[in-house]
């Protein structure tokens, strides 16, 4: 039996579209209650932290990245920092406090009240993403978290919980993506800034 990858594609396309229509009809309340969190934290001169692990920090970055440089048009930078890419802490404090620590630390040094933490995690059980969470709302941020399947035991962490309904890892990768893509834009327009 031979793979046919031309099908393959198409069957990856036909769950991507399922998922993103159901994300669609749920997540417009949460991301409306998102975009004025971050906004309330831009104007009050708070920063937005995002984290997450492997593909989510991928996107911590990503969206970060789009807030701190640009994401339509050249405009002011958005403080924006994802607290996944300075492996020296990283290293230090997965060796030696855990790697359950590794955002809760980073947090308790770097977050003021009036920022936002933004977790990210597909399952909604990393240990890692809640410690850090926990550790946001303990100082006083407020706090957000993407996930996906059943949210995990991320409501019990966030003010606000964005559930992608699907139970492939991808799947809520991608809508993942496209939700922080559009609070960049979206953030950019309140700020009338784009």
């Amino acid at each position: 039996m031979t793979f046919d990858a031309a099908a393959y594609l198409d069957g990856e396309f036909a769950e991507h579209d399922d998922v993103a229509r159901k994300t669609r009809a749920m997540m417009g309340a949460p991301f409306a209650k998102l975009v004025d969190m971050a906004e309330a934290c831009v104007r009050g001169g708070g920063k937005l932290l995002f984290f997450g692990n492997g593909g989510s920090a991928g996107d911590a970055q990503h969206i970060a990245t789009e807030l701190t440089v640009r994401y339509v048009t050249d405009r002011a930078p958005i403080a924006a920092i994802a607290l996944t890419t300075d492996t020296s802490a990283l290293t230090a404090i997965g060796n030696d406090l855990g790697f359950e620590q590794l955002f809760a630390r980073q947090i308790a040094a770097l977050g003021r009240a009036g920022d936002l933490a933004i977790g990210i995690s597909t399952s909604g059980k990393s240990p890692n993403v809640l410690a850090g969470l926990a550790t946001a709302r303990a100082l006083g941020l407020a706090t957000v978290a993407f996930g996906g399947k059943d949210g995990g035991e991320l409501a019990n962490h966030a003010d606000v919980v964005l559930v992608v309904p699907s139970n492939t890892t991808a799947r809520i990768q991608e809508m993942h993506i496209l939700i922080g893509q559009a609070l960049c834009g979206a953030l950019e327009k309140r700020l009338g800034l784009s």
